[in-house]
């Protein structure tokens, strides 16, 4: 039986892109102290940041002993650069070079999980096929920067639309062969409901990693039915068309008993509101739909 969340918050966490804070002058604008002491006045106790929060090491140490004092759980970090497409970094050095700077980063924090989104398709490597090769043999070369960071990679497909320019792994099928083809202790996925809440095949997938212990992340958000812009218009639990208990259901059978990360992108509506405000309606929301 999925956990019962009516009266039972303490698996939420938020991902600050809720807040609007992965990008530039949106959302209230709090900095990553006034975050945590937001999320601790509401009993929120697991924050994912995004780097472009910290502009130096020092400010996320700080933030990290702000976070122990505060007994928030900085459970991930978004996100590695692109490993392969045309905004990816040009060279395996300098793709060395930026994922070091994320581990360290996430090491500061001491966050658990740093999320991987791939990039797009580099053209001149032909197939889908041969871009999912590339990105296996990049993270397959930096799993000892991860574990030596102490936190683990977390590959995140993406909804098939973005397949051109953010992620050519779209699919859990895909994923899962990556992570079982790297077969190390961690390397795993992120499961996104706004990724996923269209695949027919998530069930039997996500079977082939039952109790192996794999996901290493699960967001929410919702599907809206009249989706304005498929990056910046993602919708509030309940608000759109996902199965939202369905897919949690699915993938607690695999054994996954962590945090439920809020992460919402959405220009137009909550990034406009108040943070105190769109929090309260996340616990609302996710005791009630989720």
């Amino acid at each position: 039986m999925p956990h019962d969340f009516s009266s039972d918050y303490s698996s939420l966490a938020l991902n600050t892109a809720t807040l609007g804070h992965n990008i530039e002058n949106k959302g209230a604008g709090l900095n990553p102290f006034q975050v945590i002491d937001v999320c601790s006045s509401k009993g929120i106790r697991g924050i994912t940041f995004w780097a472009r929060e910290f502009p130096s090491l020092s400010i996320a140490h700080k933030t990290a002993q702000h976070a122990k004092d505060c007994n928030i759980d900085i459970i991930g970090l978004c996100r590695t650069p692109y490993l392969i497409g045309p905004e990816a970094p040009r060279t395996d050095e300098s793709i060395k070079s930026e994922l070091t700077k994320t581990l360290d980063l996430a090491s500061t924090l001491e966050a658990k999980v740093v999320t991987i989104v791939v990039g797009g398709i580099d053209t001149n490597r032909g197939s889908i096929q041969n871009n999912l090769a590339r990105v296996t043999d990049v993270v397959s070369n930096h799993t000892a920067l991860a574990k030596n960071a102490g936190t683990k990679l977390a590959l995140e497909p993406l909804n098939p639309v973005y397949c051109g320019n953010r992620s050519c792994l779209t699919t859990v099928r895909d994923a899962i062969n990556i992570v079982n083809t790297i077969n190390h202790s961690h390397v795993g996925l992120a499961i996104d409901i706004y990724h996923v809440w269209w695949d027919t095949s998530l069930k039997s997938e996500l079977s082939r990693i039952k109790g192996k212990g794999k996901i290493f992340g699960f967001h929410l958000c919702d599907w809206l039915r009249e989706t304005n812009d498929i990056l910046f218009d993602r919708g509030m639990m309940g608000d759109g068309v996902a199965d939202i208990q369905g897919i949690r259901k699915i993938v607690e059978e695999t054994g996954y008993n962590g945090y439920c990360e809020v992460e919402i992108f959405s220009e137009q509506n909550w990034w406009k509101k108040e943070p105190e405000q769109v929090l309260d309606v996340v616990i609302e929301r996710f005791c009630s739909v989720c």
